[in-house]
């Protein structure tokens, strides 16, 4: 067991969902073989591991250790990573977040497994007072939990994706609210990733229809955006994206962003 946890009262069913979010590996995030960086890969662990162990801690989290860490294969540039992260242990202060990162090759959907790691993050001290010891329950209007399973597709055969993000300073404009330019990057990121999923084909952003802009996200807020493919053409296919922001410490969620984005395959 952790030294992180062995001051702590251990729960004994942690009931935070696992969490799947994707990414992509760009080639500012690779090394000179081409591969995404082994920094770059555990910086997105770290990210995931933030976030769950926010959520089960509701509260100011840090990572305290990183543990067990298994470089199994590289991820290509160009290749979809897909980071997964479930709650093994958690106490009152500590959580210990097992993660691990998938290689996805969008066109042929190829996948490797490449990374895996053990992240112990701590509730900071002045968050003790007012956080809960116990997961707070996802509010009834929040999307539906994580499933522990890649959600490639959705139980009714969609393609689908989810982008998970935390909103630093550098997002935000001078009210320290997310600016549209990086929601609508993770918006776009998303939806690349559920249609290319569908297709399996090159396909590049054609048009936005409609993008309702509903609530703020703040600084500090973890941002989740999901995509779903809603219609398919020949050439060309439809996808709903949402965005909502979520507050590390209270839990409260709130419906930022709705659209559609439309992808056309290269021929």
């Amino acid at each position: 067991m952790s030294s992180a946890l062995t001051d702590a009262e251990l729960l004994s069913s942690p009931t935070t969902p696992p969490m799947v979010v994707v990414d992509m590996v760009w080639p500012d995030q690779s090394n000179h073989h081409g591969t995404l960086f082994g920094g770059a890969a555990l910086s997105m662990l770290d990210r995931l591991a933030f976030i769950v162990g926010s959520k089960a801690l509701r509260g100011s989290v840090v990572t305290a250790s990183v543990s067990d860490l298994n470089f199994a294969a590289p991820a290509p540039a160009g290749h979809l990573v897909e980071c997964t992260a479930e709650v093994l242990r958690q106490g009152r202060r500590s959580v210990t977040v097992g993660t691990r990162l998938v290689a996805e090759d969008l066109l042929s959907g190829t996948r490797t497994e490449c990374l895996s790691g053990e992240f112990v993050m701590v509730r900071q001290a002045e968050s003790t007072a007012t956080a809960p010891v116990s997961p707070v329950a996802t509010p009834a209007q929040a999307p539906q939990p994580y499933p522990s399973k890649p959600p490639v597709f959705t139980e009714g055969g969609k393609a689908s994706a989810t982008v998970a993000e935390i909103v630093f300073p550098g997002h935000a404009n001078h009210r320290g609210l997310l600016h549209g330019g990086p929601a609508m990057e993770w918006m776009a990121k998303a939806g690349f990733v559920a249609a290319t999923r569908r297709m399996r084909r090159t396909i590049v952003m054609a048009s936005s229809e409609k993008l309702n802009f509903k609530a703020p996200a703040h600084v500090g807020d973890v941002v989740e955006v999901t995509a779903t493919v809603i219609a398919t053409g020949r050439r060309s296919i439809h996808v709903h994206v949402d965005m909502w922001a979520e507050s590390p410490a209270t839990g409260e969620r709130r419906h930022c962003t709705t659209g559609t984005l439309v992808f056309v395959a290269v021929v």
